[in-house]
């Protein structure tokens, strides 16, 4: 049963911003300012000791001096004032019965034995109340379904179905930004800093039963219950795909990370094993762990192993099947099957797989390779890889791609890559934004759906046992 009071971080009719500011430049207005234009539709009411009226897009705040003086009910609680008044207003919102609070002051457990005791006091506090916790020392949360951030991160998130979760405030607000750039659809993003009460097993266990959520990635330094994790990521692995970026890998990195949120990061082999055992997919950069996330987070699971390549190029169409017996995925050969594709290559081309189309494919060979693959019951999954030529402008086989997977119904996985100038980085924007998940490096795109597959398998093993 999911904790309402996690619910409230995500779906909370009312919100108060305790130390919301009327100066550009504070974080008290920047997350006044975030909740405003990113478009969330309940109740705003900001808290400011001086009850000055707060200003944001031509929209005029009355602000309150306590959170007790906001007449109406309030579901959750941004606290943005120093650490020192932390405690005072956690207190007061238990009075006010709110229900959950993101607390991103810092100056508690990562500062040593002291600031860990004055955290500890406020998970008390709020326990007295009923009341959860997220954080302290965090940049926020959003919810894109509801139009809600309440960060000071950037404003402009695209709507997805993948939940992004960070330990670390800095990195977290730049993968934010990142996913921007990358065109990556968030359904949320919540930085969960020092843990010292919701942590990562509750939003796993909230994101499980999520509707909006298809897939979710972690960046963690170390968790503080690990027999609570792994019983959480074990179950919702069977219905989602988990990926974490765990730092800390080496001794010294394991220091740094202790240092930063005043977490304990263990020994490195021991997250693996208990990854392993959970089905959790364990990415070793962003930029892995993201390529990864675009296919889990947009594609159904393969109801075979055959994968059939489809290429312009044979150099890319090689890398593609390097990358792939690499991954352990199987290239489908039935000759009697592939022989499809000759009805759309000169004779030099080739059916065999990789299916080389050749530099000649135009527009039709690309649609109708494209087309026959998806419509062929024994082909699981494709590839569709393009080098760029003067024959068919990327941006053109973008649009085919679109129309042919949405046509389809969308029932196999299909991955693109696109290796060329500006006109392929333009592609590849456009097929990621309608959710199919396309890359610069044939390599990129194989490993992702071989991440696919390894989620997919180990689920599939699960049942048997």
């Amino acid at each position: 049963m999911v904790d309402q009071n996690i619910v409230a971080l995500f779906r909370p009719k009312s919100i108060a911003v305790i130390g919301a500011s009327e100066k550009p430049g504070k974080i008290g207005y920047a997350v006044m300012k975030n909740l405003v234009e990113y478009g969330y539709e309940g109740k705003i009411y900001p808290v400011n000791i001086k009850g000055v009226e707060i200003e944001i897009n031509g929209r005029k705040f009355k602000s309150y001096k306590s959170i007790l003086d906001v007449p109406d009910e309030v579901d959750m609680a941004v606290i943005v004032v120093p650490a020192k008044f932390v405690p005072q207003v956690v207190e007061e919102c238990g009075k006010k019965g709110v229900k959950v609070l993101p607390i991103i002051s810092s100056g508690f457990g990562e500062l040593g034995p002291e600031g860990k005791k004055v955290e500890e006091q406020l998970v008390e506090t709020a326990r007295k109340y009923g009341m959860r916790i997220l954080g302290p020392n965090i940049f926020g949360v959003v919810y894109t379904p509801k139009k809600l951030n309440a960060t000071f991160g950037p404003t402009d998130v695209m709507p997805g179905k993948l939940a992004l979760i960070s330990q670390s405030g800095a990195l977290g607000i730049a993968l934010m930004g990142w996913t921007i750039l990358e065109k990556v659809g968030l359904s949320a993003v919540v930085s969960i800093g020092n843990k010292s009460d919701i942590d990562d097993a509750d939003l796993l266990e909230y994101f499980e039963d999520d509707e909006n959520t298809n897939a979710i990635l972690i960046y963690m330094e170390g968790v503080k219950d690990g027999r609570k994790f792994m019983d959480a990521a074990k179950k919702v692995s069977m219905k989602k795909p988990i990926i974490i970026i765990k730092a800390g890998r080496s001794e010294r990195g394991a220091k740094a990370a202790a240092s930063h949120t005043g977490s304990l990061a263990g020994s490195d082999k021991i997250y693996e094993a208990a990854f392993k055992q959970s089905g959790v997919l364990r990415a070793l950069t962003i930029g892995e762990a993201f390529d990864w996330a675009r296919t889990l987070s947009n594609l159904p699971e393969p109801e075979g192993e055959n994968v059939v390549i489809l290429t312009n190029g044979g150099g890319i169409g090689v890398m593609a099947t390097d990358a792939a017996e690499e991954e352990g995925l199987h290239l489908y050969d039935n000759l009697e099957d592939l022989k499809i594709f000759a009805n759309h290559m000169p004779p030099f081309g080739s059916y065999k797989n990789p299916v080389d189309l050749t530099g000649m494919a135009g527009a039709e060979a690309y649609e109708g390779a494209v087309r026959d693959a998806l419509a062929n019951p024994n082909m699981h999954s494709i590839a569709v890889l393009y080098c760029q030529t003067a024959v068919l402008d990327p941006r053109d086989l973008a649009k085919i791609v679109i129309r042919e997977y949405n046509e389809s119904g969308r029932k196999k996985p299909l991955v693109v890559a696109i290796v060329g100038g500006i006109e392929a980085k333009e592609a590849i924007d456009m097929l990621n934004e309608e959710g199919i998940p396309a890359y610069p490096e044939p390599e990129r795109a194989i490993k992702s759906l071989a991440a696919l597959y390894k989620w997919s398998n180990w689920k599939k093993k699960q049942k048997k046992e």
